[in-house]
């Protein structure tokens, strides 16, 4: 038996690449943190648009909270050991009746870490499901990285629109998550969201991922935020915990780490674009 997880559970995580649902806090904590986000995003409208939306934790003060979470990083510690990095953050907000969606992807495929021993934690602030276009999960799929088009669609919702060809979807399935809920996925397992047909906002925050120290960033050298245990490898630079909301400097520290992201991200493209 695990900290928060069941061996059963765990031996699941690893034979299908995915793990749902996993209770963290309540609905109730899930709408005082939703009410606090959306306060913010009141507030600093430009905060929160486009490519800003990556490592909102760094200089909001409720989603610092949620990645620090016990529950959270105990149900993470059974899956990827004691000593605990979180990469960065990112929220995937659908709005009432948006067309946008996620195409088949793997999160591993751009983002320069290796090995693929990373979680992404996808916590849902607002209610998730096939309405409101949860995620979707092809389980197995995790034993290789599969090759991408970048379709940069006007509708999808990924960077460059990446695209995983040839995926049976009768084999997809579908993680509903309560507010308050979280999924786990593996950096390698292929996944897929479609568009929010509901009347609420699909609001999903994503840790991404949760990872052990020793993995590297092969791209080039960026900070990582340690939230469980010792570093003792020290691949990453030191990303601190926020001292209020939307202070200047701890901005402009997200802003030039979102920047970095943007280059890994987009490394041979034909283009860019801020989403």
């Amino acid at each position: 038996m695990g900290k928060k997880l069941t061996q059963e559970q765990v031996d699941s995580f690893h034979r299908d690449g995915f793990l749902s649902p996993v209770d963290i806090f309540s609905e109730e904590k899930a709408l005082s943190y939703r009410k606090e986000l959306e306060a913010a995003e009141k507030k600093w409208p430009e905060a929160f648009e486009g490519a800003s939306r990556q490592n909102a934790h760094l200089c909001l003060k409720c989603l610092d909270e949620i990645v620090h979470n016990k529950a959270l990083l105990d149900a993470a510690e059974d899956i990827v050991g004691p000593n605990i990095l979180n990469y960065g953050t990112v929220l995937f907000i659908k709005e009432a009746n948006d067309p946008g969606f996620v195409s088949w992807h793997q999160d591993a495929k751009y983002m320069g870490l290796e090995p693929h021993v990373g979680i992404t934690a996808w916590i849902a602030l607002s209610k998730s499901d096939n309405e409101s276009g949860c995620m979707q999960m092809i389980p197995g799929s995790h034993s290789s990285i599969r090759d991408h088009n970048d379709t940069f669609g006007e509708k999808n919702i990924l960077t460059r629109g990446q695209e995983v060809e040839g995926i049976d979807e009768t084999k997809a399935v579908s993680t509903p998550l309560r507010p308050g809920q979280a999924s786990f996925h593996s950096a390698r397992v292929v996944h897929s969201s479609q568009p929010n047909k509901s009347n609420d906002r699909r609001i999903g925050f994503v840790i991404q991922p949760l990872m052990p120290p020793s993995v590297i960033q092969t791209k080039s050298r960026v900070a990582a935020q340690l939230v469980r245990g010792k570093d003792e490898f020290g691949h990453f630079d030191k990303a601190s915990r926020p001292t209020g909301d939307m202070k200047p400097n701890e901005v402009a520290f997200r802003d030039n780490i979102n920047n970095i992201w943007k280059e890994h991200l987009y490394e041979g493209a034909e283009k860019t674009r801020d989403l």
